[in-house]
């Protein structure tokens, strides 16, 4: 018989209950004592006969590795590091896709108290010289698909590569694996202390050069938390974070988060699509999955028929990155079965409000949901001021009484969204009586027009409602009668083309689902959205587009 899962504990009590003391409870070491990330995420759980890793090559080949199996390869990277002249608190990037072989160079830098940087596999010379010119690394590892963009980058570290048995290795280069061949498995963590770094992240730079963001290892207690809370991982879960590791939700909850609480993780080698996604979740039985909007409305691109062969396996899914649209939610729900939750965070502080899977609270379409318990989240008006229910306003963190907060302030960098003991993320928000956060949106893609402010997301939900629509992206365009009008940049679904008779279609669909101020006056059908490498969408650049093409 199987055994039912305990009742949920309910949102109140957590928040009501959270002490810090509980968290570092959890830890193997203790952050003013001393502790290392890999003794967190792997050290522990070794010799225990358990499950790590589920890795599936781009040609479908299913590879499991147990903590057993990536304590001994990280052992043999760290004394590989440590070889090469690596230290604790050295940089050390890693630009490499989703294989073994990753989780290993992370744990093994972790092992011996260095920090590691990941480099995206997308980016070009310019992203990846940035972003090594600011921490200074002293190693990067990545493979010959990424190795030619490193000729490009000025005074670039010195470089290991994960080579195939058919390649060359370059002038210069370390062969990663003949040097771990050689290495021994047994490696000492090195112990470091809680405000000691194990990260350095960047911002994504989509308005300006990106910062680099320091990640301290007492964010490992922010990041089991969110792990237990918000995503309510269990120990019999199949886990997939879809999200790729050169970013933030997928280094802080796709390897560090689950393997912090010695549950299994799942990568992929191949490129995201549908069909890929569904195989996945069948083959391994996944249970629990997280990843952002954009990865979810390509699944419901693909129809019903497409979701049926899984309808019912996933206990639960995360997303993550940008709002979920209500619409998702209901397709979810009737086609997949599964409850999907909005999931808010930053790369600087990591998830801190949710609507979480593993408490029990009210969950509203649309709401970005609750703070997590172990912070104290705020709405405050342009004067610092704190707003109650429904006032718009920038969302922040009270610094002073969120003991899971990490983020001090960027790298070598004025932090001007700290003041005043509060940290302002820069989102336009509201709380609703019940204590619940409605996203609006970010601070520069609010919509003034006519003296109303328009929320993007609410108009880009409406229009995804509408079976034409694949995706939308919605801003403010410069207009001499209401300051701005809204403009749509509209995705079609295969089956339709744009026309007048269309555009006209979605903005009365718009004002009858919202209000008369708030429908698209302009719709342009398009092919593609401009995106993040992560898959968030730069409105800025269609507002600026705009902006320039009213000048003329």
């Amino acid at each position: 018989m199987t055994e039912m899962p305990a009742a949920l504990p309910p949102y109140d009590d957590a928040v009501r209950r959270f002490r810090i003391e509980d968290e570092i409870a959890r830890l193997d070491g203790d952050p003013a004592g001393g502790i290392n990330a890999y003794v967190e995420c792997c050290g522990r759980y070794a010799g225990e006969n358990r499950l790590a890793l589920r890795a599936i090559s781009a040609g479908g080949a299913l590879r499991e590795l147990s903590f057993d199996d990536l304590a001994g390869m990280s052992g043999r990277v760290g004394n590989m590091l440590k070889d090469l002249g690596v230290r604790p608190g050295d940089v050390v990037a890693g630009m490499l896709p989703r294989i073994p072989e990753l989780v290993a160079l992370i744990l093994g830098v972790w092992r011996i108290g260095a920090v590691y940087q990941p480099l995206f596999t997308a980016f070009g010379p310019k992203a990846i010289e940035h972003r090594l010119g600011y921490s200074m690394a002293k190693l990067v590892v990545t493979n010959p698909a990424n190795r030619g963009k490193l000729d490009e980058v000025e005074n670039h570290p010195r470089i290991a590569t994960i080579l195939a048995p058919a390649d060359a290795l370059p002038e210069g280069d370390i062969d990663f694996r003949a040097a771990l061949a050689a290495a021994s498995p047994d490696c000492q963590p090195a112990m470091r202390k809680g405000d000691d770094l194990f990260m350095m992240m960047s911002t994504s730079g989509t308005t300006g050069h990106p910062k680099g963001v320091p990640v301290p290892l007492r964010a490992l207690l922010a990041f089991g938390a969110y792990m237990r809370d918000a995503m309510g991982l269990r120990a019999d879960d199949v886990f997939w974070n879809i999200a790729d590791p050169g970013w933030a939700y997928g280094l802080y909850y796709a390897i560090t988060g689950p393997l912090l609480l010695g549950i299994a993780t799942t990568f992929y080698e191949g490129a995201f699509n549908a069909k890929s996604t569904y195989d996945i979740i069948e083959r391994l039985g996944v249970t629990s999955l997280a990843g952002s909007p954009t990865a979810y409305r390509l699944l419901m691109a693909e129809g019903p028929e497409a979701a049926a062969r899984v309808k019912g396996r996933l206990r639960v899914v995360s997303s993550a990155g940008e709002p979920l649209n209500p619409e998702v939610i209901r397709w979810f729900d009737a086609h997949l079965a599964a409850p999907i939750h909005d999931h808010y965070g930053q790369t600087e502080n990591g998830m801190m409000v949710n609507n979480h899977h593993g408490l029990t609270h009210p969950v509203r379409a649309g709401s970005a949901g609750f703070a997590m318990p172990g912070y104290r989240m705020v709405v405050l008006d342009e004067a610092g001021r704190e707003l109650g229910p429904n006032q718009q306003g920038v969302l922040a963190v009270d610094i002073a009484q969120s003991p899971l907060r990490w983020f001090d302030g960027y790298h070598q960098a004025e932090t001007p969204a700290i003041s005043g003991g509060y940290y302002r993320t820069g989102d336009t928000v509201e709380y609703e009586p019940d204590g619940s956060v409605s996203f609006i949106g970010r601070a520069d893609d609010v919509i003034t027009s006519a003296g109303y402010r328009i929320g993007p997301f609410d108009v880009e939900s409406a229009l995804i409602e509408h079976p034409a629509v694949n995706e939308a992206a919605v801003v403010g365009v410069p207009d001499p009668q209401r300051t701005e009008i809204v403009k749509a940049f509209v995705v079609l679904a295969p089956a339709y083309k744009g026309s007048e008779v269309l555009a006209e279609e979605l903005a009365q669909h718009v004002k009858k689902r919202l209000s008369a101020h708030s429908y698209p006056r302009e719709v342009e059908f398009v092919a593609e959205l401009p995106k993040t490498p992560s898959g968030k969408i730069q409105r800025f650049l269609l507002r600026k587009v705009e902006v320039e093409k009213r000048k003329g």
